[in-house]
């Protein structure tokens, strides 16, 4: 009698989604902030997100042909790491900005900890800061054709007010991927329906963000104010894209709450009392190291298992 049984290791049930197809639909959420972008700051928008891509793409095939593993850019992660870093990018960044934005965020975040799945931090995110602490003057430089002066949150930061309306419309200054709250709104709308993503992380983190703002911000619950800070800089496509990252983000639902809560505390803080008008990239970096405590912390008990007393 044949007793022989194929073992092998988990998952033993497999969905039929692939990281490709999961990719793929990030990629299209983020084609109307895209398109936007470009039609905001012109051609030149194009160009960045075009380079930026290609030198995380290209990092990726490069490393894994020399180290000889598996070339593993059909499956668009890289793709999706670039055009985030891009959107990230003021339109005034000298070329060689993105070249060096995408090597770090592929080679030093994401391959150097063995790749997809590995990474402890976000690597566009993790290529941003980089960029920032290394070319501070290039990275907070805003001046283009389109528009001059200071961006809607350093006019907040500075005591003055923004043009709600143009922010939520996006006819304003910034990076290329994060001046229209509605395109930005219009992706994750698109990902929520797919089910790529849900609303634990982005839900709490804004709704923490504005408990904050409206007890411990200067205005209080000043409707303007708090829609302006929602609408500027990059706390949609940080809320929507970024946090929601399945690698860096923790595993346990309640986990996935307080994660959430700290980013919302961590942003507020960074926001109006730090030097800086903006605060999503550390605050979501910063999330990124504490996942594994915060994973410890919320760990469901197994069942049977009594604490002790």
């Amino acid at each position: 009698m044949n007793t022989i049984r194929k073992v092998s290791s988990t998952p033993h049930v497999r969905g039929k989604v692939t990281t490709n197809h999961l990719m793929l639909a990030v990629v299209t959420a983020l084609l109307p902030a895209c398109g936007y972008g470009i039609y905001n700051f012109g051609n030149r928008a194009l160009w960045i997100i075009l380079i930026t891509v290609a030198s995380a793409v290209l990092t990726e095939l490069f490393y894994e042909l020399l180290c000889k593993r598996p070339v593993t850019i059909g499956d668009f992660s890289a793709v999706v790491t670039g055009l985030l870093l891009a959107l990230n990018l003021p339109v005034s960044v000298p070329w060689w900005i993105c070249v060096v934005g995408g090597i770090f965020a592929i080679l030093v975040v994401k391959m150097l900890f063995g790749g997809l799945g590995q990474n402890f931090m976000n690597p566009a995110f993790g290529a941003r800061c980089f960029l920032l602490i290394s070319f501070t003057s290039l990275m907070t430089n805003f001046e283009c054709d389109a528009y001059t002066g200071p961006t809607p949150l350093a006019l907040l930061k500075s005591g003055e007010t923004a043009n709600v309306y143009d922010m939520i419309l996006g006819r304003c200054n910034g990076t290329i991927g994060e001046t229209s709250m509605i395109a930005i709104i219009l992706g994750a709308c698109f990902l929520l329906l797919l089910g790529v993503i849900d609303l634990r992380v982005p839900g709490s983190y804004i709704v923490s963000f504005v408990i904050l703002l409206g007890m411990f911000g200067p205005a209080g619950f000043d409707f303007n104010y708090i829609v302006a800070h929602l609408a500027g800089g990059g706390m949609m496509l940080g809320a929507f894209f970024m946090a929601t990252d399945y690698v860096t983000r923790p595993v346990t639902v309640n986990g996935q709450y307080v994660y959430g809560m700290i980013l919302g505390l961590l942003t507020f803080f960074f926001r109006i009392y730090g030097s800086s008008a903006e605060g999503v990239s550390y605050a979501i970096i910063i999330g990124n190291l504490l996942v594994p405590l915060i994973e410890k912390i919320t760990r469901p008990r197994a069942f049977g298992i009594r604490r002790k007393m």
